[in-house]
């Protein structure tokens, strides 16, 4: 008999019992499905079995964990529904591209064409086999046994992968005779996969999925052109220089070739910049350029060279934060759990925003306030700004798309610019790399650097960061003019230099140790790359230093 502690109660087990049967004695206290454990603050699945005594707890889609490992579970359904509909030997490729909203876009290569009977009989496929329940069950095999097994089924992405990979095994998962690599952990059967929808978009498909904050509910598909457009250019970059997945770079950087990469990636960007600063030179009606993006963006740096490519066609820009419009830090609201938020709009001086920003389109000059953060006031200290016929403000903040921040600014006087790094970088052509992923390493790292914060106090408040960017940001982000994605399709093989340490550092007990061991597997895919070739003023440097915009 094996003694554990299960939510705070202490029981006894058979030892080898599977945490499956002990999850049913506890599925009635849970409203939703429980996916996996947690034993002693390591993530295990559900057909392990119990061997030392260990404080239980349990894991469902409203853990991040637990929602990963559904959505990566349904993405294994999918594929074998494909295959199974339209034939082995008709399939050439199923891809999956990016996020869209709550769900994946994906790709079909095939011989049939890509119909929405086509989608009905995939998705009528998924159905059987959730009702089925059929087991996903899991083996370990050799390295060079998986990459002879992936270039058997012509997963070529795959096997390109492993042949970076120093680990001795790799696990595979499978639905019947369909075996497949993911990253990461998978249900214990189909028939926990009760929550998806497919439907078509643009050339592909989307595979629609619940969120954590709802996991029995599938989201209606919402309108993301913008968006998108975006993600769509930034992976046809990625095709230009043949670079799509890990694998890929891997190979340009073991040639000797990431000089070349770097200076290509930091070209594009730079065009990118150029076209939107005509774009607004173009328009002098547009004195406020509003930027806004979410967390770890690199918002600051796109400002600076935003304000360069401005300057260069003849215009004068000023660079304005709003963070510099904070309420004194005893006037912030507070949150639902009494801590000060100062992520809401509520927590900036609106009414004092609007009045400087109309004075200064009607010609008067102001005194702009700067927020000083150790003693959480405004302050002035005689910093003034009068605009003339060629100055532009350019706003920074993350309420700088909506509406609400300034309600009587003419609508025609602002430009609009949505910035993030979205990652354009796959693992393979099954296991996307998030952007969220992207944007907390950066995260880690920048403020490891400046501010001396460790990886689980950044860990620990990104979840409150996430809830933030999630009411402030994302609502926003289709009514912006234009979209600029910051990611840099070499940058985690830079970041990883400076991540892992800092990762490595988590002690096993902190609560944050699943998402560093997480995180340190994902960037072991990564060969590494160092910072001399990484121009000064490239938003990278924001966060690994050396920016030529920071003292």
């Amino acid at each position: 008999m094996v003694k554990i502690t299960v939510n705070g109660e202490d029981r006894e087990y058979p030892a080898k019992t599977p945490f499956l049967d002990i999850a049913r004695e506890y599925q009635s206290q849970y409203e939703d499905d429980i996916l996996l454990v947690m034993a002693d603050n390591r993530l295990r699945e559900l057909h392990k079995q119990l061997k030392d005594p260990c404080e239980l707890s349990f894991i469902t889609a409203r853990d991040s964990s637990g929602m990963k490992t559904y959505q990566r579970s349904v993405l294994l359904l999918m594929i074998k529904a494909v295959y199974d509909v339209c034939g082995h030997d008709q399939v050439r490729n199923v891809r999956v591209n990016f996020s869209l909203g709550a769900g994946l876009y994906c790709t079909l290569e095939a011989d049939a064409s890509l119909t929405q009977d086509l989608l009905d009989r995939i998705k009528a496929r998924m159905r059987e086999l959730v009702e089925r329940k059929i087991p996903i069950m899991k083996r370990s095999v050799n390295t060079d046994d998986a990459i002879r097994l992936f270039g058997m089924h012509g997963m070529y992405d795959k096997e390109r992968l492993f042949r970076y990979r120093m680990v001795s095994k790799v696990n595979i998962y499978s639905i019947n005779e369909f075996e497949d690599y993911y990253y990461g952990y998978m249900v214990n059967d189909t028939g926990y996969l009760k929550y998806f929808d497919l439907y078509l978009y643009d050339e592909g498909f989307v595979l629609q999925l619940p969120t954590r904050h709802a996991p029995k509910v599938v989201p209606s598909s919402t309108p993301h052109g913008k968006l998108f457009h975006v993600l769509k250019e930034s992976e046809k970059w990625g095709e230009m220089l043949k670079i799509g997945t890990v694998g890929s770079l891997n190979d340009r950087i073991t040639k000797g070739e990431i000089n070349d990469l770097i200076l290509v990636q930091e070209a594009l960007q730079e065009h990118k910049m150029s076209e939107i600063g005509k774009e607004i030179c173009a328009r002098p009606e547009k004195k406020f350029v509003m930027i806004a993006g979410p967390s770890s963006s690199g918002k600051t740096t796109f400002a600076h060279r935003l304000s360069i490519q401005l300057t260069a066609q003849g215009l004068t820009p000023h660079p304005i934060s709003i963070d510099d419009y904070f309420l004194n830090r005893d006037q912030t609201p507070l949150d639902a759990d009494g801590k000060p938020n100062y992520e809401c709009l509520e927590a900036l001086d609106v009414r004092q925003f609007n009045q400087d920003m109309n004075d200064l389109l009607e010609g008067r000059q102001i005194e702009l306030p700067t927020f000083n953060f150790k003693t959480g006031k405004r302050e002035y200290r005689g910093r003034t700004l009068k605009l003339g016929a060629e100055d532009v403000l350019v706003i920074e903040g993350i309420h700088g798309l909506n509406d609400k921040l300034s309600p009587t600014l003419p609508r025609d006087s602002k430009y609009k610019i949505y910035i993030s790094a979205l990652t354009q970088l796959n693992i393979d052509e099954h296991n996307r790399i998030p952007s969220t992923d992207g944007r907390l390493i950066r995260r880690l790292v920048r403020d490891y650097r400046t501010r001396g914060t460790s990886a689980d106090a950044t860990i620990n408040m990104w979840a409150s960061v996430r809830r933030g960017e999630e009411e402030n940001i994302f609502p926003y982000q289709e009514e912006a003019d234009v979209m600029f994605n910051s990611a840099l399709i070499y940058e985690l093989a830079v970041l990883k230099q400076y991540a892992q340490p800092i990762l490595f550092g988590i002690p096993r007990e902190s609560e944050e140790y699943v998402e560093a061991k997480r995180l340190l597997k994902f960037l072991d895919y990564f060969i590494g790359v160092g910072t001399e070739h990484i121009p000064m003023n490239s938003i990278l440097r924001e966060f690994v230093g050396g920016s030529c915009f920071y003292v």
